[in-house]
C-alpha cells in the first residue's frame, strides 16, 4: 500500500472511511504510466466499500495505462488544513513545536476492470447520476436525455471497476498531541476541520 500510516493517524474502520469515500467531491484514480510516470485522472467515484465504479473519457491516455497495469488506487480526501505552531499550548510552556497539516486520506488499492459495452457503462453512468442528484428538488435522471444521444455519449467513454483488495484510511487530526494542543488546533480549525477532530 502506498499510503505512509503511522499508528497514531491509522483508520481501519469501514464505517469511519465510507463516508470520505462516498462524500460528493473529485477522487484521484491513478495507476502506472508510461516512462515510471504514473498515470492520473480526476474524476468522481462511486463505491461501497468493496468496488470502485467510475469512468474515463475514452480518449484520456490513463485508459490504455490501466488497460497495461491491470491495477489502480483511487484516493479519497476529506477535511485538511494547516496548523500553526500558535494553536498549540506547549508553544507557550516550552516552545518545542513546529508547523503541519491535519488531513484525512483513504487509498483503495485493487485489479482494474475495464468496461465498454453498453449496458454497464449506462449502469455506472445511471448510478453516479443517481448518487449526485439525490436530494436535489428536481433531480435529473439518465431517461430525461434523449435515448440517441445518450447511446452517442456512452460511445465516448469507458468504465472503470475496481475490486478493492486493500483499503488504507488516514486521519491525522493531531491525535499524537497533548489534549490543550488539541483543543488549540480545534478552536483556529476551519468548521470541516474543526468537525472531524470532534468526531476521533
Amino acid at each position: 500500500m502506498s499510503l505512509y500510516n503511522p499508528p497514531a493517524f491509522r483508520e481501519e474502520r469501514l464505517e469511519a472511511l465510507l463516508p470520505l469515500m462516498q462524500a460528493p467531491r473529485l477522487a484521484l484514480l491513478a495507476c502506472h504510466g508510461p516512462g515510471g510516470v504514473p498515470a492520473l485522472s480526476h474524476l468522481p467515484l462511486l463505491t461501497d466499500g468493496r468496488r470502485v465504479v467510475g469512468h474515463l473519457a475514452r480518449a484520456n491516455p490513463q485508459v490504455a495505462a490501466l488497460r497495461a497495469a491491470g491495477r489502480a488506487i483511487a484516493v479519497w480526501t476529506g477535511a485538511e488544513g494547516y496548523v500553526s505552531p500558535s494553536a498549540y499550548a506547549s508553544k507557550r510552556e516550552h516552545g518545542k513545536v513546529v508547523p503541519t497539516w491535519n488531513y484525512e486520506a483513504v487509498h483503495a488499492e485493487g485489479p482494474v476492470e475495464l468496461v465498454e459495452d453498453a449496458a454497464r457503462l449506462r449502469e455506472i453512468v445511471a448510478g453516479l447520476t443517481d448518487h449526485h442528484e439525490a436530494g436535489r428538488p428536481e433531480p435529473w435522471a439518465v431517461e430525461d436525455a434523449p435515448e440517441a444521444f445518450v447511446q452517442a455519449q456512452l460511445k465516448g467513454i469507458v468504465g472503470v471497476v475496481l475490486t478493492v483488495e486493500a483499503l488504507s484510511g488516514k486521519r491525522k487530526l493531531s491525535q499524537n498531541r497533548p489534549e490543550a494542543d488539541q483543543a488549540g488546533v480545534r478552536a483556529q480549525a476551519s468548521p470541516a476541520l474543526r468537525a472531524a477532530m470532534e468526531r476521533g
